[in-house]
C-alpha cells in the first residue's frame, strides 16, 4: 500500500535481542539498537489532525484492549507518555473517530487522578478533537475507550469469511488517518511514537501486531516496537493464525489450511533483505514477518513494521506477482524509516518504495523482469492520468480537507518511481545509489517533506554535477501535472517478441492453439492482454478465451486484465466469473476499476453490477466501500 521515508544520522550499536518469531519459537539474532525517539518542533503543517503537536507529542503509547468479535468492538485503555514543549499550556489534543470516551486520566504524585475531557462536534474526513485539559503538564494520561463496530480501520470477518470458515478474524489498516478510529492518538505522519500493548482475545484465537511478540502473559498476547513508529504503521490482526519460519529473520503467520502455499510462494524474502542491505544499508527492524489475510483486504499490501499485511491474491502458485512482497520490504527503508510528514508528499513514501522494489526485482530475478514491471505499471499509470484530475496528477498534491486516502492513485507510486528511474539515469547510478543511501541514513526515524528532499538533492547531486539535470525540471515533476517529456519510456526484448505473436496471429499467421504453446511469464501475457486491439470480433474473443483460459485463470492479476478487456469488448461470458471475483476478493485495485467500467458500460451491466455490489458490500472493508458506494450513486 500499498510506504514512506523518514531519516536521523545516528550510532548503531549491536546487540542479541529477542526476535518477532512465532512465541514458541523466539531466536536470538542481532540488530541495530532502537533510536532514541527525539522530540523536536514540527514545522510542516498537517491540516490532518488536530493535534497540537508543537504544544505537545505523544513519545510513547501502551495499549491494553480486549477484542469482542460479538460486539466487534475493541475496549480498554491508551496510555499515553508526553512531551511538553510549550509552557504556556498544559491542554492537549488528540485525534478520533467514532470513539466512545469513558474517562481520562492522567498521572500526578504517583498517582492516576481524574482528568477533564470533551470531545469535540466530528468532522466527516478528520473526525473529532478529543480535547484534555490539565491542571499541570504531567508525564502520562490515559484515554479509557472502546471502538465502533464500524470503525473505519478495523475489519472485523464473521467464521464464513475466512479461509478455515472455523472461526473469526479481525485486522486493522490504519493508514492513511485510520488509527485515530482505533486509538485516541496524534494521528499524523508527523508524530513518531514507541509502543507497547497488551491483546486480550477469545481462546484459541491469536494476537498479532507490527511488534516484538513477548509471548502470552496469563490471557493477554504482549508485544513491544521499540522503533519511532508513525500512528498508522501500529497494526492489529486477531485470528486462527500458525506461523511457520522461512528464514533466520523471516516468517509467515497465516491460517492453517493456506500457511503452507504462502511459505512456498515466499521463501525468497530473505533474498530480498539481503539485496537490498547490499543497495541501501542495513534492515533496521530485527525480524521481517509476513501476514496472509483473508480475501476481503483492500489492499495488495501494507508495511506494517516487522510484520507486512498480504493479501492472498498473490499467492499465484509460481511467484510471478512477489513483486508485492518487495514493495511491501521497501517501505522498510522509504516509508518506515524515513516517512512524509504529510499525506501531501504521499510520493516520498510510495515512488522511493516503487522505485526500491524494482531495484529488489532487478537483483533477485534478473533485469528482464524488472524493466517488464515498469512497462506494465507505466501502462496502469497512464491509464489513471486519463481519468484523474489534472491537480491529482502531480506528486505534491494539495489535499484541501479531502479524505487523504484520495491520494492512493497510480501517481505517487509510478510518477514516483519514473521521477527517480529518471534521476538515476540522468546520474547514473554511481553517483544516485549513494544519494539514496546518504538520504536514507541521514533521516532515518524521520518525518520529512518534499522539500526537504529537494533540498537533499540540490545539495549532494544538482550542485555537485551541475548541467546534468535542472532545479527547474525537477520541479516540473514535482509540481506539474501528467508525466514530463523527459520520463524514461521502459522497453522489453521479450516484450516486443510478444508483440510479433499477436501480430502474426491477428494477420492469422499463427493459430489460437499456437499461441497456448508459448511458455511466456504472467508478464508477458499480461502485456499481450494490455496490447490486445479495441476490434476483436467475438470469434475471437471466445477464441482467445478457449485455448488460453484467460477467463479461469489461477492468477488475480490475468483474470484482472482479462476482465477490464472483455467488459469494454462486451464479452459478456466473462459475467459469470466476473461477478464470482467480485464477490470473493475485497482488493480495491481490481474491484473498484470493475465496478467503475461496468457503471459506465451500459445501463443492463449497471444494473448488474449493482445488484453484485448490493449483496458483496457487507464483505468488502469501510475504505473499499467508500470507494463504491459514489459509482452507484451517480445515477
Amino acid at each position: 500500500m500499498k510506504g514512506i521515508v523518514k531519516t536521523i544520522i545516528f550510532q548503531f550499536a549491536v546487540f542479541s535481542v529477542i526476535a518477532c518469531t512465532p512465541i514458541e519459537k523466539q531466536v536470538q539474532v542481532k540488530h541495530d539498537s532502537a533510536p532514541e525517539n527525539k522530540v523536536a518542533p514540527i514545522s510542516v503543517a498537517d491540516e490532518m489532525t488536530y493535534a497540537n503537536v508543537n504544544d505537545v507529542r505523544v513519545k510513547h503509547v501502551d495499549l491494553t484492549l480486549t477484542t469482542d468479535f460479538k460486539s466487534k468492538k475493541l475496549s480498554g485503555t491508551a496510555e499515553l507518555q508526553l512531551v511538553w514543549l510549550r509552557e504556556s499550556t498544559t491542554t492537549i489534543k488528540l485525534d478520533t473517530r467514532d470513539l466512545t470516551i469513558s474517562d481520562v486520566r492522567y498521572w500526578h504524585k504517583n498517582a492516576w487522578l481524574p482528568g477533564q475531557f470533551s470531545l469535540q462536534d466530528a468532522d466527516p474526513v478528520k473526525g473529532a478533537a478529543l480535547v484534555i485539559e490539565l491542571p499541570v503538564a504531567a508525564d502520562k494520561v490515559m484515554v479509557e475507550y472502546a471502538t465502533s463496530p464500524k470503525a473505519s480501520g478495523l475489519q472485523w470477518l464473521d467464521k464464513e469469511q475466512t479461509a478455515g470458515k472455523q472461526h473469526p478474524f479481525m485486522y486493522s489498516q490504519s493508514q492513511a488517518i485510520h488509527a485515530r478510529s482505533w486509538i485516541p492518538i496524534q494521528d499524523t505522519p508527523a508524530v513518531r511514537v514507541t509502543y507497547s500493548a497488551k491483546i486480550t482475545t477469545p481462546s484459541p484465537l491469536t494476537a498479532v501486531m507490527s511488534a516484538t511478540s513477548n509471548g502470552k502473559v496469563g490471557t493477554a498476547f504482549e508485544f513491544s516496537m521499540p522503533q519511532p513508529i508513525p500512528a498508522y504503521l501500529i497494526a492489529i490482526a486477531v485470528g486462527e493464525l500458525e506461523y511457520q519460519a522461512m528464514s533466520r529473520q523471516t516468517g509467515i503467520w497465516a491460517e492453517p489450511s493456506v500457511l503452507a502455499s504462502a511459505v512456498a510462494e515466499f521463501d525468497d524474502t530473505q533474498a530480498m533483505i539481503d539485496a537490498t542491505e547490499k543497495l541501501y544499508g542495513p534492515y533496521r527492524w530485527q525480524q521481517y514477518d509476513l501476514l496472509i489475510l483473508p480475501p476481503a483486504f483492500p489492499f495488495g499490501g501494507m508495511e506494517n513494521p516487522r510484520l507486512s499485511f498480504i493479501t492472498p491474491t498473490v499467492i499465484a502458485g509460481d511467484k510471478s506477482l512477489v513483486n508485492l512482497i518487495a514493495h511491501e520490504l521497501a517501505h522498510s527503508w522509504s516509508g518506515n524509516l524515513v516517512t512524509n510528514a504529510t499525506w501531501n508528499d504521499l510520493w516520498l513514501n510510495e515512488g522511493f518504495t516503487s522505485y526500491v522494489e524494482n531495484r529488489i526485482m532487478e537483483e533477485v530475478f534478473g533485469e528482464q523482469r524488472a524493466v517488464m514491471e515498469q512497462w506494465l505499471s507505466v501502462a496502469g499509470l497512464k491509464r489513471d492520468l486519463k481519468a484523474l484530475p489534472a491537480a491529482d496528477t502531480r506528486l505534491r498534491i494539495e489535499l484541501k480537507g479531502r479524505d487523504p486516502d484520495d491520494a492512493f492513485s497510480d501517481v505517487p507510486y509510478v510518477k514516483g518511481h519514473m521521477f527517480l528511474l529518471y534521476l538515476e539515469q540522468a546520474f547514473g547510478r554511481d553517483k544516485f545509489d549513494p544519494f539514496i543511501r546518504y538520504y536514507f541514513d541521514k533521516y532515518a526515524f524521520q518525518s520529512i517533506s518534499t522539500d526537504q528532499f529537494v533540498k537533499e538533492l540540490n545539495s549532494q547531486l544538482l550542485n555537485k554535477y551541475p548541467g546534468i539535470v535542472s532545479l527547474e525540471t525537477v520541479n516540473q515533476w514535482i509540481d506539474q501535472p501528467g508525466l514530463p517529456e523527459s520520463s524514461p519510456n521502459p522497453q522489453s526484448d521479450a516484450f516486443v517478441k510478444v508483440q510479433q505473436y499477436q501480430q502474426a496471429w491477428l494477420n492469422r499467421n499463427l493459430a489460437t492453439a499456437a499461441l497456448k504453446q508459448v511458455n511466456w511469464t504472467v508478464h508477458e501475457w499480461l502485456y499481450f492482454i494490455e496490447i490486445l486491439p479495441a476490434n476483436l470480433t467475438m470469434t475471437q474473443m471466445r477464441e482467445l478465451d478457449r485455448q488460453l483460459g484467460f477467463t479461469q485463470s489461477t492468477n488475480a492479476e490475468i483474470q484482472f486484465a482479462w476482465f477490464r478487456y472483455a467488459i469494454s469488448q462486451d464479452y459478456v461470458a466473462v459475467e459469470p466469473a466476473v461477478k464470482t471475483f467480485l464477490q470473493s476478493v475485497g482488493r480495491k485495485k481490481f474491484i473498484v476499476p470493475l465496478y467503475q467500467l461496468l457503471a459506465e458500460s451500459s445501463t443492463r451491466e449497471y444494473e448488474w453490477a449493482k445488484g453484485i455490489y448490493a449483496e458483496a458490500r457487507a464483505t468488502y472493508h469501510p475504505m473499499a466501500q467508500s470507494s463504491i458506494d459514489p459509482i452507484f450513486k451517480q445515477k
